[in-house]
């Protein structure tokens, strides 16, 4: 873009930055030296920007539905095109042959359906309006006609729209190749009864979103895994077979979960959808009550029923073709996954070591065990207890608590991985694919950029992948420009573009991260912080532009995607990146007694004996071979020696024998493994498969975080939009011709720069567009055959010239008609003055004898009204004093009368006081004389009764005498 003086001019409309909306409109005020003063369109707010920084913006009101021939295309130009678009339910733009969808959040059936099908079928790319079927039908046209294979890439953030997508692809190829086998769509052993291909390909959807996608905070079912499905066509165009990919699945949602998130659909349809008998034969329970599950308080998804959903998972097995008993088999795994959640452990009397929990969870022990076939005291010992190979032999060590709960997870998540790998092969297998095809269609649904607060192993991997499909993205689109310019035949050189093999070599080259990942992996005591150390100190990693160290953290790491800077915490990352089956759950699960168990555990096959096979228990020797500078010291070998030790079995072993290729076999091989050497695998082999394929993009966009209609969220899918690459795509465009305009086109905006070339009949479109260039001084356009290519900035540039030339026609017309304006609107103006002057003093003198009279009447009036006023006064005050004499002898009456009853009362009051109290004065008199009555009456009783007790006395005693007489006379007498 050139400088303000050059592209601006006041009243252009242009675009401003704006912090909650991205970009605003505005029209220019003021164009200084070096900036301009603009006015927000919304607000009227006057701001002051660079001229650089206020893009144009383009004429069309709605937007156009391919937005390669906006006139100005940039950043601004590209997000109100689709805002616009979206306002109006057209959820689909075109980017040249990239296809951009927006989630509507909302059906909207009048779009998709046979009846669309049809109208798509056989149309060119572009005749129609924008559609995802026109994609699919390009794609598919494309390889009929050329027989060779064709790639369909949605990419998108979660709950953008991608699965959805995908399924309407796949139904769309399936119509087609069913459209063109109508008379033999069935593959059957002779009586049409079995399964056609189209029906397997499309089931194989639900049953892979089961197993595989899971409620996050961002989508109700979103993929936790990458999927590339390969659709094999004949030559008569029909579906002869296909074959389904997969790449990272989430195996960490197996175990732990955020709220309010949930695991995998699977699990809770099991335990909703499972008939009475399932559920004692699988021992299952309420979600609630499984610790996988119940982590998050999320167990059912508004809309759907997970018992529903459960026959349909069964009912998509069916038809993909997979047997009743495996399909058995695979229930039961899953809910061995569940109650392996539930056991717990605790400590055992020796330190550092534990055993099942009684209780509860010794019988999900019980279970998990009944369902995978094994022992529940090997299960057990599985899991409390790890092998270490050392010199000496085997060493098993107790594991505490932590590292069981760590140990039970580990099992969990191998199991349900290599039972979701099982899966794909099984529906691979039923469905079968065709290695002799003619050729095939691709759809690769996988995971767009990701960036969050906290980002791990997880989303390392899928920005690597962003970042190789990014490349591939660029070199198409790189490709697709310089194909426009060849068929238009105008001379251009080659274009320059930002590539991103930068942070590919930073991530996958020699010594990148992933290789220094991996080799911290084989060190079993490192940790986080010595990976973030070696990546710190590596010099193909630190001296790296792509690559920075975070100030407040020091095992942390950013790398500069082509999207932006993303932060990795490296806590996780050794974990996660570790891949293989613990010895112990290998060995137990691969004796087990089902026989899809030992299926998704197969025993190792035995290697040949490197010796003579004499040494059977003893453990292998080690051939070691040390590559050293310099001397190496006894001391040092021993420490080396020590270290290897210690490591875990993920080691090569080499047997010493004599030489031959017989004793050079190893007896014994552990091979290490990663999660990110094994992605960087896959992501090979499919961008090589990619590369012999013709691309197709869809780009899905979210436009909003609360998954609600009709909700635009511009910074939103700003963001999406760079991840998406779109960005970048305009960003290759205009380092060519970004401006490109159909001759028809171009005169129709721009003849008034060379009216009288345009009023001419011997010129055509093209040379009146070459004259209006060239009359308005541009270097460096091109004419092609159709289209006229502009460089960026020049569109702008005409616009100016275009506004100012329109300006100047507009002054002179202005000073014409205002003069002449003028002249009439005085001659009419003195008219009319004469003509109010006897209108308005006619009026005048009507008004004033008007006003005498009125003025007459006023006074009778007031006269009339003064009396009647007066006499209504005397009566009102006549009337109220009557009333108020009334009321006061009433109340002096009723005074009287009062008085009269309170002096009654009192006379009836003391007569009772005066009685009661002389009633009171009596009783207290008759009680005192009571009393001393009383009183005197015991005296006399008691001087009466010690009077009676003395005679008593006295006549005891002169009984006593008397009996001692009679015995003095007795005696004497003797």
């Amino acid at each position: 873009m050139a400088t303000a003086t050059v592209v601006h001019a006041v009243g252009s409309k242009v675009w401003v930055k704006d912090d909650a909306e991205s970009w605003v409109k505005a029209e220019v005020q003021k164009i200084e030296k070096d900036a301009l003063i603009v006015a927000l369109e919304e607000s009227g707010e006057l701001r002051k920007v660079k001229s650089e920084e206020a893009p144009l913006q383009n004429v069309d009101s709605r937007g156009v539905e391919d937005m390669t021939r906006l006139s100005y295309l940039h950043e601004p130009g590209v997000l109100w095109n689709i805002k616009s678009r979206y306002q109006f339910d057209d959820i689909y733009t075109y980017t040249g042959s990239i296809l951009i969808a927006v989630n509507p959040f909302a059906p909207l059936p009048h779009l998709y359906g046979p009846h669309m099908m049809d109208q798509y079928r056989g149309v060119d790319l572009g005749d129609l309006s924008p559609h995802v079927y026109a994609i699919a039908d390009a794609a598919y046209r494309q390889m009929r006609k050329e027989l060779k294979g064709q790639s369909i890439l949605v990419s998108g953030e979660s709950g953008a729209g991608k699965t959805e997508t995908s399924k309407l692809i796949m139904k769309y190829l399936a119509y087609m190749g069913g459209y063109m086998q109508a008379a033999n769509r069935r593959i059957s052993s002779g009586n049409g009864g079995g399964r056609s291909v189209e029906e397997q390909v499309l089931e194989s959807n639900p049953l892979l979103e089961a197993f595989g996608n899971a409620k996050t905070v961002r989508n109700n079912n979103s993929s936790r895994f990458g999927k590339y499905v390969e659709i094999n066509f004949h030559k008569e165009g029909g579906i002869s077979g296909a074959a389904i990919r997969t790449y990272l699945l989430e195996r960490s949602r197996v175990v732990s979960v955020n709220n309010p998130e949930r695991s995998y659909h699977i699990f809770y349809q099991l335990c909703d959808g499972a008939s009475p008998q399932e559920r004692a034969r699988w021992f299952l329970k309420p979600a609630q009550e499984f610790h996988y599950l119940n982590q998050s308080t999320c167990f059912d998804i508004p809309g759907d029923s997970n018992a529903e959903e459960y026959k349909r998972t069964v009912t998509a097995m069916a038809k993909v073709g997979i047997p009743p008993q495996q399909r058995e088999a695979v229930f039961a795994t899953v809910a061995a996954v569940l109650h392996l959640g539930n056991i717990s452990f605790v400590e055992e009397r020796e330190a550092d070591s534990s055993k099942v929990a009684p209780g509860p969870a010794y019988e999900h022990l019980q279970a998990a065990a009944a369902l995978l076939g094994v022992d529940k005291d090997g299960l057990e010992h599985a899991l409390t207890t790890r092998s270490r190979m050392m010199r000496e032999g085997v060493i098993v060590s107790p594991l505490n608590v932590r590292s069981a709960l760590d140990n039970r997870d580990s099992l969990a998540k191998i199991i349900y991985a290599k039972m979701f790998d099982w899966l794909v092969a099984a529906i691979n297998a039923a469905i079968g694919e065709d290695r002799n095809c003619a050729a095939s269609v691709g759809v690769l649904d996988i995971y767009g950029f990701e960036s969050f607060d906290f980002n791990d192993l997880e989303q390392f991997c899928i920005n690597l992948a962003n970042e190789k499909l990014q490349q591939h993205f660029n070199q198409h689109v790189f490709k697709q420009e310089q194909a426009e310019y060849e068929r238009e035949q105008i001379d251009w050189s080659y274009i320059q573009f930002v590539d991103n093999q930068d942070v590919l070599d930073l991530i996958e080259g020699k010594l990148g991260v992933l290789d220094l990942l991996d080799e911290q992996c084989r060190f079993p005591t490192s940790t986080n912080k010595d990976l973030a150390e070696k990546l710190y100190n590596t010099p193909s990693v630190r001296g790296s532009a792509r690559f920075n160290k975070p100030k407040l953290s020091q095992t942390a790491f950013t790398i500069q995607h082509y999207a932006g800077p993303v932060t990795y915490q490296t806590d996780n990352f050794l974990d996660k990146n570790k891949d293989f089956v613990v010895a112990e759950h290998q060995q137990l699960l691969e004796k087990s007694d089902r026989q899809f168990v030992r299926q998704l555990f197969p025993a190792p096959e035995p290697a040949a004996d490197a010796a003579d096979g004499s040494a059977k228990g003893s453990a292998p020797h080690t051939a070691i071979k040390l590559n050293s500078v310099g001397s190496q010291s006894v001391k040092q070998l021993g420490e080396l020696m020590g270290q290897l030790h210690t490591m875990e079995p993920q080691y090569v072993r080499w047997a010493l024998g004599d030489g031959s290729a017989k004793s050079s076999a190893p007896r014994t091989a552990f091979k290490f493994n990663s999660v990110g050497s094994q992605f960087k695998k896959q992501l090979g082999e499919l961008m090589g498969q990619l590369h012999t394929m013709e691309p197709h993009y869809v780009r899905c966009v979210k436009p909003n975080g609360l998954n609600q209609p009709g909700l635009f969220e511009s910074s939103n899918v700003l963001h999406q939009l760079r991840c998406g690459g779109v960005l970048e795509a305009v960003r290759i465009s205009c380092a060519g011709f970004p401006s490109k305009r159909p001759y028809l086109d171009f005169v129709e905006h721009f003849w008034p720069l060379a009216p009288e070339l345009y009023h001419r009949k011997d010129l055509d479109d093209r040379q009146v567009t070459e004259g209006v260039l060239r009359l308005s001084g541009l270097q460096g356009y091109q004419l092609g055959v159709s289209k006229v290519f502009l460089r960026a900035g020049q569109m702008a540039v005409l616009d100016k010239q275009r506004t100012e030339k329109l300006s100047k026609a507009a002054v002179l017309l202005q000073r014409f008609a205002r003069g002449y304006l003028g002249r009439l609107y005085y001659k009419q103006s003195q008219q009319a003055v004469v003509r109010l002057q006897s209108w308005g003093r006619g009026m005048l003198a009507r008004r004033q004898a008007r006003a005498l009279r009125e003025q007459r009447a006023v006074t009778v009036i007031q006269k009339a009204w003064r009396s009647y006023k007066m006499r209504q006064q005397y009566q009102e005050v006549l009337y109220n004093i009557t009333h108020l004499q009334a009321m006061y002898r009433g109340l002096g009456a009723r005074k009287q009368y009062a008085e009269m009853q309170r002096q009654l009362s009192a006379l009836v009051v003391q007569s009772n006081w005066r009685g009661a109290k002389q009633h009171k004065v009596f009783m207290a008199l008759r009680n005192a004389a009571l009393v001393v009555q009383g009183a005197f009456r015991c005296k006399y009783a008691l001087l009466e009764l010690r009077q009676l007790k003395t005679e008593a006395r006295e006549a005891t005693k002169l009984l006593e005498d008397k009996k001692a007489l009679e015995n003095k006379v007795r005696g004497s007498q003797k």
